[in-house]
């Protein structure tokens, strides 16, 4: 593909190299990565060196306790992971309620379910891992050893955390959390070190014992006993009887180009919804408001429709296949008028999640997201370990009727989604964009940025996006051209710009020539975002 620099400024330039590339939200972790793949490791290597290193120098988005998904490219095959831990087998509606809970809570230790993250990091090791678990570990374990000071986005969203917690987070379970994240009675300042050296013991254990500690050893009794004294649902029972699943990747061909995404229980297949409906409308033009409503309609559609539906792929009313077909396209897409709609309303809260790509010279080539979910997960900390858990069961529904409700041993509807292109069989390369329930939103609005409008990574990623929360309400950044504002409005669109754009994604690309081999890379400017390269 030939890309462009078309009318529109990049905050960055694109990043180019031929060896190897490393793109994430942090700099010490793209550093990681690269450390790895200069010790000859590979790029599934430098995937799990930078998903460690991230949950040590971005505890902010996600943590050891939290779940994983990735799509690996390996000898022109495309292979899914999906590392997502279950509801505990102990847990139900009926229990749920007892404790007085009229709807799944936020925090604490009734959402928390199985993390998938260190079994996630074992199985990528296992099946395509050139070096050790234990040796890729090693860049995370000396940042937490050693410590690193805060980067400027990384410092605001843990000082927004502190804050909040210090006022809700007010009972013993959550003593942990001020202890490993707020050392000295505050969230540490942009600039200050900060260090966890129960974080470093435990991803020494989990390396050395290739995650069978954290499962059915030490880390696991641990686990367990803070469960216990704090009548949580989650066992060691629960976490002996996890295994992460190889899936085959879901995908949809838009306009001669294939976008991949895991299959349900994810929500990446929205993404692929939405640009079936849309490649159903006029053809795409360059800043055109009949261009940009029909976007925002089709990801209305695919989005009401997804949360409808998806959840444990046995348990939909409607499969994925379906879903995916040129008939359920065609008919939906029927549906777009002239003026905005108001679809079933619903609330769409935030997310908090981090994504990075990860390529070598060999043709290897990873996309890879880990969260703990809403920023800091439930704010449950084992004490000593650094290991903060998820709160991923805050999804499941507590409606005997509805497809996503609580079962034991269920994993709920999931928001972090790695994304992969290809064309004619061959690797474009990995994408991603983080951030809840943006990251469909955030996967549609990079596809047609580079498909239609062949914008180079790094232009695809700073354009300027927009985000459909509910009903007819469309927040867009500061830098949306505010003559597309006003001719949104006049075709009905309740449209918000924000104040800064920390809600609308943080992601990252790479792209490969075939036949040079050259790499090109871009990282958001909405993060610390970096791409280590060699």
């Amino acid at each position: 593909m030939d890309y462009l620099f078309h009318p529109f400024h990049s905050k960055r330039h694109t990043v180019f190299a031929r060896k190897g590339m490393v793109a994430t939200s942090q700099p010490l972790a793209a550093q990681a990565g690269l450390e790895i793949l200069q010790k000859g490791g590979n790029a599934i290597d430098a995937a799990i060196a930078t998903a460690a290193a991230l949950t040590v120098v971005e505890p902010t988005s996600n943590g050891i306790g939290g779940d994983a998904f990735a799509i690996v490219w390996v000898k022109d095959q495309l292979h899914g992971l999906n590392a997502s831990g279950p509801a505990p087998q102990s847990i139900s509606v009926e229990a749920v309620k007892k404790l007085g809970h009229s709807k799944m809570p936020v925090h604490g230790v009734v959402p928390v379910t199985v993390p998938g993250v260190p079994a996630g990091w074992a199985a990528l090791s296992e099946k395509f891992g050139r070096l050790s678990l234990a040796e890729t570990l090693k860049p995370a374990i000396r940042y937490a050893e050693e410590g690193y000071p805060l980067t400027p986005i990384l410092g605001k969203y843990w000082k927004f955390a502190y804050e909040k917690f210090k006022t809700n987070f007010t009972t013993e379970e959550f003593n942990a959390w001020f202890e490993t994240f707020a050392p000295n009675g505050r969230a540490p300042e942009i600039g200050e070190m900060w260090k966890s050296p129960g974080h470093a013991s435990t991803l020494k254990s989990i390396g050395e014992t290739n995650a069978e500690s954290f499962y059915k050893g030490e880390l696991a009794d641990k686990i367990d006993d803070f469960m216990k004294t704090h009548h949580g649902f989650l066992s060691k029972s629960d976490l002996e009887k996890y295994e992460p699943k190889w899936v085959q990747p879901i995908s949809t061909n838009y306009r001669g180009y294939d976008v991949w995404e895991v299959p349900p229980n994810g929500q990446g297949m929205i993404a692929l919804m939405a640009l079936n409906i849309f490649e159903k409308m006029s053809s795409p033009s360059w800043q055109n408001v009949e261009t940009l409503h029909q976007q925002i309609e089709s990801m209305k559609l695919a989005f009401t429709d997804g949360q409808a539906f998806i959840t444990e792929p046995d348990e939909m009313p409607i499969s994925a296949e379906e879903l995916l077909a040129d008939p359920y396209a065609l008919e939906r897409s029927k549906v777009i008028s002239d003026v905005a709609s108001d679809p079933l309303p619903y609330e769409l809260p935030k997310g908090g999640t981090v994504y990075l790509a990860a390529a070598d010279d060999e043709g290897n080539m990873v996309s890879y997201i880990q969260s703990n979910y809403m920023g800091f997960g439930s704010g449950i900390v084992i004490p000593g370990t650094g290991i903060s858990l998820q709160n991923r069961g805050h999804d499941f529904s507590l409606d005997e009727t509805h497809p996503n409700v609580l079962r034991p041993g269920k994993r709920t509807y999931h928001t972090i989604i790695p994304g992969f292109m290809t064309k004619d069989g061959k690797a474009v390369g990995p994408f991603g964009v983080m951030g809840g329930y943006m990251q469909p939103q955030g996967h549609f609005q990079v596809a047609v940025n580079t498909i239609d409008y062949l914008l180079n990574p790094q232009a695809a990623l700073d354009m300027p996006r927009w985000q459909w929360m509910k009903g007819k309400s469309v927040h867009v950044e500061p830098e949306f051209p505010n003559y597309l504002v006003q001719a949104l409005s006049r075709k009905g669109h309740d449209v918000h710009v924000t104040s800064d754009g920390g809600s609308f994604g943080r992601g990252q690309i790479i792209w490969r020539d075939n036949e040079s081999g050259v790499l090109m890379g871009g990282t958001e400017s909405r993060t610390d975002g970096a791409i280590a390269a060699w």
